[in-house]
């Protein structure tokens, strides 16, 4: 399945719209709170640990797009966005969104 952030498939002719398909993931409160206290001791440098908690909880939210997208009779997803929220004081949810379309390479 093609997952892309742009409108259309080059190459690839939309037949049909299916729908908008949504994908969440949601990380726990100590991991939210452990990136923003160790923002200050961190200053300019990079935390490997909390980016692949990152890239996991994305990986999430692009599977179950994927997923919710295969069920509606989509071979492709047009349009996605990835929104990074935080959710109460302690997390963080990650979503994936877009249009589930079925096109002629199918």
């Amino acid at each position: 399945m093609i997952i892309t952030t742009t409108n259309s498939i080059e190459g690839q002719k939309i037949l049909e719209y299916k729908g908008i398909v949504v994908g969440e993931a949601i990380m726990g409160a100590n991991v939210v709170r452990d990136v923003f206290a160790s923002i200050t001791d961190i200053v300019g440098g990079r935390s490997g640990a909390y980016e692949a908690k990152l890239q996991d909880a994305r990986d999430v939210a692009l599977r179950e797009l994927e997923q919710r997208a295969l069920a509606m009779g989509a071979n492709a997803v047009v349009g996605v966005d990835l929104d990074y929220e935080v959710v109460g004081n302690s997390m963080l949810m990650v979503s994936a969104s877009g249009t589930a379309v079925l096109t002629d390479r199918g």
